[in-house]
């Protein structure tokens, strides 16, 4: 007997990283599953693996993600988790950021949640239960330099979650959690380009190793599961207990500073 039996779930992002390991791990605990991507062939790929169902969809598009997720539930015969996962990066003086940059990197991380919320909750609701998990970062409770629109989209996932769980209980619980330094294609630039930087923040780390996928797929399916049953609200540090000493990423913008141009 599987932890999700007898769930549908939706995942975005769920074509690479920590969304396809999440994919993954739900249906092998018995959810049937919606694999939602902006890159429709990926999400085809991962939908194939684990006999889901693919959807391509930009998730800072409300109207878009509503009617996606609508079509996903009907194709699943109802919905009762949501994994809103989809999010990008980038790196840049605070002064320096284009507007349209700023934007993007907040549209997608803190609107793509409010979507994915606004889009599940009713069919949660009119279901008779619901959990939702958010993806929000460790860049939002320990900030670096050169990160702001992420981080300030990640800070804002965890006070939407809260705000979420209030409303919608006891019917639906809603959590987040908070990845550190996790090994994905957002993260592979560090890993390949600042191979020092990496071991030195694995040094850092009380576990003593980078994260991988399946570490934050382990712990999104506990949120989801009925072994959570008491927990809600919650923003889920899953770390290896890096922000005991560190974000991850300080000091990487003091290096790559001289790169960047005059203002």
């Amino acid at each position: 007997m599987g932890l999700l039996d007898g769930h549908r779930a939706i995942v975005t992002g769920g074509g690479s990283g920590i969304g396809r390991a999440t994919c993954m791990r739900m249906a092998r605990e018995g959810a049937a599953v919606a694999v939602l991507d902006l890159d429709g062939d990926a999400a085809e790929v991962v939908a194939k693996e684990i006999d889901g169902h693919a959807f391509q969809v930009d998730v800072s598009q409300g109207d878009e993600l509503a009617r996606t997720v609508e079509q996903a539930a009907q194709a699943m015969g109802g919905l009762s988790v949501m994994f809103n996962n989809a999010g990008v990066g980038s790196f840049s003086a605070l002064h320096q950021y284009a507007l349209e940059e700023w934007d993007r990197v907040v549209r997608v991380n803190l609107y793509g949640v409010f979507h994915g919320i606004r889009a599940a909750a009713p069919l949660m609701l009119a279901g008779g239960d619901g959990r939702i998990v958010n993806t929000s970062s460790i860049s939002g409770t320990r900030p670096a330099a050169g990160e702001a629109p992420y981080s300030a989209a990640k800070a804002g996932i965890a006070a939407l979650t809260a705000s979420a769980a209030l409303e919608y209980g006891p019917v639906i619980r809603v959590n987040a959690v908070a990845p550190g330094l996790i090994r994905t294609a957002l993260t592979d630039p560090m890993f390949q380009g600042l191979p020092d930087h990496v071991d030195h923040v694995v040094g850092l780390t009380p576990v003593g190793r980078a994260g991988e996928p399946e570490d934050i797929a382990d712990v999104v399916v506990f949120l989801c599961s009925d072994l959570a049953r008491f927990l809600t609200g919650q923003n889920l540090v899953v770390d290896g207990g890096l922000t005991l000493h560190t974000s991850g990423v300080d000091g990487i913008f003091d290096r790559i500073r001289t790169l960047l141009p005059d203002p």
